[in-house]
Protein backbone atom coordinates (compact mmCIF):
# COMPACT_ATOMS: atom_id res chain seq x y z
CA UNK A 1 0.00 0.00 0.00
CA UNK A 2 1.58 3.25 -0.91
CA UNK A 3 0.94 6.40 0.23
CA UNK A 4 2.49 9.97 0.63
CA UNK A 5 4.17 10.44 3.79
CA UNK A 6 4.26 14.03 5.26
CA UNK A 7 6.58 14.02 8.45
CA UNK A 8 6.74 17.25 9.20
CA UNK A 9 9.96 18.83 11.57
CA UNK A 10 9.00 17.49 15.40
CA UNK A 11 9.28 13.98 14.18
CA UNK A 12 13.01 14.17 12.55
CA UNK A 13 13.54 16.48 16.39
CA UNK A 14 12.04 16.12 19.53
CA UNK A 15 9.85 13.57 18.82
CA UNK A 16 12.50 10.95 17.33
CA UNK A 17 10.62 8.09 18.50
CA UNK A 18 7.76 8.99 17.28
CA UNK A 19 8.79 9.11 13.84
CA UNK A 20 11.11 5.96 14.13
CA UNK A 21 7.94 4.10 15.78
CA UNK A 22 6.11 5.07 12.61
CA UNK A 23 8.16 3.76 10.49
CA UNK A 24 8.39 0.65 12.00
CA UNK A 25 4.71 -0.13 12.18
CA UNK A 26 4.21 1.08 8.56
CA UNK A 27 7.06 -1.64 7.78
CA UNK A 28 5.15 -4.14 9.62
CA UNK A 29 1.99 -3.24 8.20
CA UNK A 30 3.38 -3.35 4.86
CA UNK A 31 2.67 0.70 4.51
CA UNK A 32 4.71 1.81 1.60
CA UNK A 33 5.11 5.97 3.05
CA UNK A 34 6.47 7.63 0.38
CA UNK A 35 7.75 10.95 1.82
CA UNK A 36 7.02 13.74 -0.08
CA UNK A 37 9.97 14.96 -1.96
CA UNK A 38 11.45 18.29 -0.95
CA UNK A 39 8.63 18.75 1.49
CA UNK A 40 9.58 22.07 4.00
CA UNK A 41 7.88 23.72 7.16
CA UNK A 42 4.22 23.63 7.12
CA UNK A 43 4.26 26.53 9.37
CA UNK A 44 2.53 24.71 12.64
CA UNK A 45 2.71 26.91 15.54
CA UNK A 46 4.08 30.47 14.37
CA UNK A 47 2.74 30.82 10.79
CA UNK A 48 -0.64 31.48 10.98
CA UNK A 49 0.33 34.01 14.07
CA UNK A 50 2.01 35.89 11.96
CA UNK A 51 0.79 36.15 8.55
CA UNK A 52 -2.45 34.25 7.04
CA UNK A 53 -1.15 34.39 3.67
CA UNK A 54 2.15 33.06 4.59
CA UNK A 55 -0.06 30.33 7.25
CA UNK A 56 -1.67 28.98 3.89
CA UNK A 57 1.51 29.34 1.29
CA UNK A 58 3.86 27.44 3.56
CA UNK A 59 1.75 24.11 3.59
CA UNK A 60 0.28 24.48 0.19
CA UNK A 61 3.80 24.68 -1.22
CA UNK A 62 3.65 20.58 0.04
CA UNK A 63 0.34 20.04 -0.92
CA UNK A 64 1.42 21.19 -4.66
CA UNK A 65 4.13 18.40 -4.76
CA UNK A 66 1.35 15.73 -3.13
CA UNK A 67 -1.03 16.51 -5.92
CA UNK A 68 1.85 15.61 -8.28
CA UNK A 69 2.43 12.47 -6.92
CA UNK A 70 -0.79 11.58 -7.15
CA UNK A 71 -1.29 9.60 -3.82
CA UNK A 72 -3.05 10.01 -0.45
CA UNK A 73 -1.17 11.40 1.70
CA UNK A 74 -0.10 10.26 5.29
CA UNK A 75 0.58 12.65 8.13
CA UNK A 76 1.53 11.89 11.76
CA UNK A 77 1.61 15.24 13.26
CA UNK A 78 -1.70 16.87 14.60
CA UNK A 79 -0.32 19.89 13.59
CA UNK A 80 0.89 19.75 10.24
CA UNK A 81 -2.22 17.67 9.42
CA UNK A 82 -4.17 20.42 10.71
CA UNK A 83 -2.60 23.65 8.44
CA UNK A 84 -2.29 21.20 5.43
CA UNK A 85 -5.99 20.51 5.36
CA UNK A 86 -6.51 24.48 6.14
CA UNK A 87 -4.07 25.12 3.13
CA UNK A 88 -6.48 21.88 1.05
CA UNK A 89 -10.00 23.35 1.70
CA UNK A 90 -8.59 27.39 0.65
CA UNK A 91 -6.67 25.51 -2.78
CA UNK A 92 -10.23 23.76 -3.31
CA UNK A 93 -12.23 26.72 -3.04
CA UNK A 94 -10.26 28.46 -5.42
CA UNK A 95 -8.12 30.58 -2.87
CA UNK A 96 -5.33 32.79 -5.06
CA UNK A 97 -2.29 31.71 -2.82
CA UNK A 98 1.03 33.69 -3.12
CA UNK A 99 3.69 31.71 -4.53
CA UNK A 100 1.43 28.87 -5.37
CA UNK A 101 0.93 27.74 -9.37
CA UNK A 102 -2.64 27.02 -10.36
CA UNK A 103 -4.37 23.66 -11.50
CA UNK A 104 -4.64 22.24 -7.82
CA UNK A 105 -6.74 19.02 -8.36
CA UNK A 106 -6.70 17.86 -5.27
CA UNK A 107 -7.11 14.18 -6.20
CA UNK A 108 -6.06 12.59 -3.15
CA UNK A 109 -7.55 12.58 0.50
CA UNK A 110 -5.12 13.84 3.45
CA UNK A 111 -5.58 11.66 6.68
CA UNK A 112 -4.16 11.70 10.16
CA UNK A 113 -2.11 8.81 10.37
CA UNK A 114 -4.28 6.78 13.12
CA UNK A 115 -7.44 7.43 11.18
CA UNK A 116 -5.35 5.80 8.14
CA UNK A 117 -4.08 2.87 9.90
CA UNK A 118 -7.56 2.32 11.26
CA UNK A 119 -9.62 3.33 8.23
CA UNK A 120 -7.27 2.06 5.36
CA UNK A 121 -5.54 -0.55 6.95
CA UNK A 122 -7.99 -2.25 9.44
CA UNK A 123 -8.71 -4.14 12.17
CA UNK A 124 -7.87 -7.33 10.60
CA UNK A 125 -4.67 -6.65 9.46
CA UNK A 126 -3.48 -4.73 12.77
CA UNK A 127 -4.66 -8.28 14.69
CA UNK A 128 -2.98 -10.31 12.15
CA UNK A 129 0.59 -8.87 13.66
CA UNK A 130 -0.02 -8.50 17.46
CA UNK A 131 2.12 -11.37 18.37
CA UNK A 132 2.41 -9.41 21.79
CA UNK A 133 -0.93 -8.18 23.12
CA UNK A 134 -1.14 -5.07 25.09
CA UNK A 135 -2.89 -7.15 28.33
CA UNK A 136 -3.08 -5.72 31.68
CA UNK A 137 -2.68 -1.93 30.13
CA UNK A 138 -5.34 0.43 31.05
CA UNK A 139 -5.38 3.57 28.84
CA UNK A 140 -7.17 6.63 27.69
CA UNK A 141 -6.39 8.03 23.96
CA UNK A 142 -5.43 11.60 23.83
CA UNK A 143 -6.41 13.17 20.52
CA UNK A 144 -6.07 16.89 21.08
CA UNK A 145 -7.76 19.54 19.57
CA UNK A 146 -6.07 19.29 16.31
CA UNK A 147 -6.83 16.09 14.83
CA UNK A 148 -10.84 16.66 14.75
CA UNK A 149 -11.26 20.31 15.08
CA UNK A 150 -12.62 21.99 13.50
CA UNK A 151 -14.66 19.71 11.76
CA UNK A 152 -15.58 21.74 8.80
CA UNK A 153 -11.44 21.26 7.75
CA UNK A 154 -10.91 18.27 9.24
CA UNK A 155 -14.31 16.67 7.75
CA UNK A 156 -14.34 14.57 11.08
CA UNK A 157 -17.34 12.37 11.64
CA UNK A 158 -17.59 13.15 15.53
CA UNK A 159 -15.36 16.10 16.71
CA UNK A 160 -15.86 15.49 20.15
CA UNK A 161 -15.53 11.44 20.16
CA UNK A 162 -13.16 10.27 17.69
CA UNK A 163 -12.56 6.62 17.56
CA UNK A 164 -9.79 5.57 15.60
CA UNK A 165 -6.80 5.17 18.20
CA UNK A 166 -9.17 3.76 20.82
CA UNK A 167 -10.14 1.23 18.60
CA UNK A 168 -6.44 0.15 17.23
CA UNK A 169 -5.42 -0.14 21.14
CA UNK A 170 -8.76 -2.20 21.85
CA UNK A 171 -7.32 -4.37 18.80
CA UNK A 172 -4.07 -4.61 20.33
CA UNK A 173 -5.23 -5.66 23.61
CA UNK A 174 -5.25 -2.65 26.03
CA UNK A 175 -7.70 -1.82 28.35
CA UNK A 176 -8.99 1.31 26.69
CA UNK A 177 -10.95 3.50 29.47
CA UNK A 178 -13.77 5.53 28.58
CA UNK A 179 -13.46 9.47 29.72
CA UNK A 180 -14.70 12.62 28.17
CA UNK A 181 -11.82 14.99 27.19
CA UNK A 182 -9.92 12.76 25.14
CA UNK A 183 -10.13 16.47 22.81
CA UNK A 184 -9.41 18.75 25.36
CA UNK A 185 -6.41 21.45 25.13
CA UNK A 186 -3.11 20.72 26.48
CA UNK A 187 -2.34 24.48 26.36
CA UNK A 188 -0.14 24.19 23.29
CA UNK A 189 2.60 27.03 22.51
CA UNK A 190 0.59 28.55 25.99
CA UNK A 191 3.04 26.14 27.57
CA UNK A 192 6.26 28.48 26.57
CA UNK A 193 4.27 31.91 26.92
CA UNK A 194 2.43 31.75 30.12
CA UNK A 195 3.06 27.86 31.81
CA UNK A 196 1.10 28.38 34.94
CA UNK A 197 -2.14 28.33 32.29
CA UNK A 198 -1.31 25.03 30.37
CA UNK A 199 -0.15 23.55 33.61
CA UNK A 200 -3.67 23.85 35.27
CA UNK A 201 -4.91 22.62 31.70
CA UNK A 202 -2.55 19.74 31.35
CA UNK A 203 -2.84 18.73 35.25
CA UNK A 204 -6.87 18.52 34.54
CA UNK A 205 -5.88 16.10 32.13
CA UNK A 206 -4.17 13.83 34.14
CA UNK A 207 -6.72 13.67 37.04
CA UNK A 208 -9.48 12.87 34.47
CA UNK A 209 -6.59 10.38 33.26
CA UNK A 210 -6.52 8.70 37.01
CA UNK A 211 -9.89 9.28 37.50
CA UNK A 212 -11.15 7.27 34.58
CA UNK A 213 -8.64 4.08 36.06
CA UNK A 214 -5.61 4.27 33.11
CA UNK A 215 -2.22 3.75 33.58
CA UNK A 216 -1.32 5.63 30.87
CA UNK A 217 -2.13 8.02 28.27
CA UNK A 218 -2.06 7.40 24.45
CA UNK A 219 -1.12 10.54 22.10
CA UNK A 220 -0.78 10.85 18.38
CA UNK A 221 0.33 14.24 18.49
CA UNK A 222 4.15 15.58 18.93
CA UNK A 223 3.11 18.36 20.76
CA UNK A 224 0.39 17.02 23.13
CA UNK A 225 3.27 14.11 23.91
CA UNK A 226 5.92 17.18 24.73
CA UNK A 227 3.24 19.41 26.87
CA UNK A 228 2.32 16.09 29.09
CA UNK A 229 5.44 14.09 29.28
CA UNK A 230 7.92 17.20 30.15
CA UNK A 231 6.36 19.04 32.77
CA UNK A 232 5.31 16.67 35.13
CA UNK A 233 7.93 17.91 37.43
CA UNK A 234 6.40 21.61 37.62
CA UNK A 235 3.20 20.53 37.41
CA UNK A 236 3.89 18.52 40.73
CA UNK A 237 4.76 21.09 42.10
CA UNK A 238 2.26 23.72 41.34
CA UNK A 239 -0.49 21.30 42.44
CA UNK A 240 1.42 19.67 45.47
CA UNK A 241 0.45 16.38 44.22
CA UNK A 242 3.03 13.95 42.35
CA UNK A 243 2.04 12.82 38.92
CA UNK A 244 4.30 10.13 37.23
CA UNK A 245 2.12 9.44 34.15
CA UNK A 246 3.41 7.92 30.97
CA UNK A 247 2.50 8.94 27.74
CA UNK A 248 2.94 6.82 24.67
CA UNK A 249 2.60 7.51 21.29
CA UNK A 250 -0.24 5.05 19.64
CA UNK A 251 2.44 3.63 17.08
CA UNK A 252 5.19 2.83 19.92
CA UNK A 253 2.54 0.89 21.37
CA UNK A 254 1.47 -0.87 18.08
CA UNK A 255 5.09 -1.43 17.90
CA UNK A 256 5.46 -2.99 21.25
CA UNK A 257 2.35 -5.36 20.14
CA UNK A 258 3.62 -6.21 16.96
CA UNK A 259 7.04 -7.39 19.10
CA UNK A 260 9.37 -4.62 17.52
CA UNK A 261 12.97 -5.09 18.82
CA UNK A 262 13.47 -1.28 18.64
CA UNK A 263 10.46 0.00 21.17
CA UNK A 264 12.69 -0.10 24.47
CA UNK A 265 14.52 2.41 22.75
CA UNK A 266 12.04 4.67 21.92
CA UNK A 267 10.55 4.38 25.53
CA UNK A 268 13.67 5.33 26.96
CA UNK A 269 13.77 8.92 25.34
CA UNK A 270 11.18 9.63 27.83
CA UNK A 271 10.82 11.99 30.50
CA UNK A 272 8.62 10.09 32.31
CA UNK A 273 9.66 6.06 31.39
CA UNK A 274 7.01 4.00 30.84
CA UNK A 275 9.10 0.86 30.64
CA UNK A 276 8.62 -0.05 34.65
CA UNK A 277 5.17 0.20 34.25
CA UNK A 278 5.37 -1.96 31.03
CA UNK A 279 7.53 -4.46 32.53
CA UNK A 280 4.83 -4.41 35.72
CA UNK A 281 1.82 -5.65 33.29
CA UNK A 282 4.91 -8.09 32.16
CA UNK A 283 5.08 -6.39 28.73
CA UNK A 284 8.61 -5.81 28.56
Amino acid sequence: MEVSYYPGCSIEGIAREYGESVAAVARILGIDLKELEDWTCCGAASAHATDDMLALALPARNLETADKAGLDMVVPCAACYSRLKHADKALRAGTKIEGVNGGYKGDFRIKHLVDFIWEEVGEKAILEKVSKPLSGLKAVCYYGCLITRPPRITDAVDADNPESMDNILKTLGAEVKNWSYKTDCCGAEHVLTMPEVAWKMIQKLFDMAEEAGADAIAVACPMCQSNLDTHQDEISAQAGKQYNVPIIYSTELMGLAFGAPEADKWFARHFVDPRPLLREKGLL
